[in-house]
């Protein structure tokens, strides 16, 4: 068993406060016997959180100097950065280096996963029903009129990297698009335009081991806002619906496809799908989200704890499958 656990937190994106959120409720879901550890990572600097005090991480072998116990090294991590280098792979990578076992998805699917084209552009040439959209890199510019021929109105402006939906905009007038380009730069080097998808919203999680599958109920998420943006998801604007209001026919569907994408994306831990079902139960591929939010107001912990699955049992799971 594991001895020595890194919850690693924070990173370099605009999701730093939700990923120290996340580290809180880990602290709480990840069981008593393990020792546990909040690591937070703001660019170069790398600390042990003991309330106010930091103690400072030798990267050189992954541990801590304990004033009490002196060195800790660390044999395993669970990673909740949600973004940048958590999320992407880059730190997998660093893992990877170093031999030392981790919670999410290898390098690779973390890192296309984490790029929204590159992901849905993989989806979607193994059939999956993936909304049209134009990519804007850094220094180029996208006409309005081409947008709106292509994609319609209205149409989703966001980072192609990135979560809490930070820098997102639903444009609705050829006017405000520009606007809305600038604003998802702010956040990233990579802009998607999308195409509108009309349905109502869906999210299914799921992990596997080596031993066992659990794929959890599917959640609706019903929300007065314009779509599930930032207020919706941590100010509680927002339904979280376990089980969702669906036929029984329709939630296998969904979670036959969130299998589906865990074993094309060669995923690991927990993952999380969203979905947009439109007319006549058509299922279309919204992203995936390889390090879903864990405080005790996320999707999957609350999913969890609605359908009575122990969440420190499939803590264990994760841990004790690498």
């Amino acid at each position: 068993m594991h001895k020595n656990i890194a919850i690693v937190a924070g990173g370099d994106s605009s999701e730093y406060e939700v990923s120290l959120n996340s580290a809180k409720g880990l602290m709480g879901f990840i069981p008593d016997d393990y020792h546990k550890e909040v690591l937070l990572i703001r660019g170069k600097e790398w600390n042990v959180l003991r309330g106010e005090e930091k103690l400072p991480v030798d990267r050189n072998d992954f541990s801590f100097v304990d004033p009490e116990k002196g060195k800790v090294v660390f044999d395993y991590a669970y990673i909740t950065i949600h973004g940048t280098p958590g999320e992407n792979g880059i730190f997998e990578g660093y893992l990877r280096l170093m031999g030392i076992p981790f919670s999410t998805c290898d390098v690779l699917p973390s890192a296309m996963t984490f790029n929204k084209f590159a992901c849905n552009n993989f989806l979607r040439s193994f059939g999956l029903n993936v909304a049209k959209s134009i990519v804007v890199r850094s220094g180029e510019r996208v006409e309005t009129a081409k947008v709106v021929e292509e994609l319609g109105l209205p149409v989703f402006v966001k980072p192609s990297v990135g979560g809490s939906s930070y820098g997102v905009t639903k444009v609705k007038r050829a006017e405000d698009l520009q606007e809305a380009i600038k604003k998802a730069f702010a956040e990233g080097e990579e802009v998607l335009i999308e195409a509108f998808m009309e349905g109502i919203e869906l999210t299914n999680g799921m992990y596997r081991t080596k031993t066992k599958e659990c794929v959890f109920p599917v959640t609706e998420i019903a929300t007065k806002n314009e779509f599930f943006d930032y207020e919706a998801k941590y100010l509680g604007k927002v339904d979280e619906i376990t089980p969702a209001r669906i036929s029984d026919e329709l939630a296998k569907r969904i979670q036959e496809t969130t299998r589906k994408i865990y074993g094309l994306l060669g995923a690991h831990g927990i993952i999380r799908v969203d979905y947009i079902v439109g007319k006549g139960d058509v299922i279309k591929f919204l992203e995936v989200n390889t390090t879903p939010g864990m405080t005790t107001a996320s999707i999957i912990p609350n999913a969890l704890e609605k359908v009575g699955i122990d969440i420190r049992e499939v803590m264990r799971d994760i841990i004790e499958d690498r």
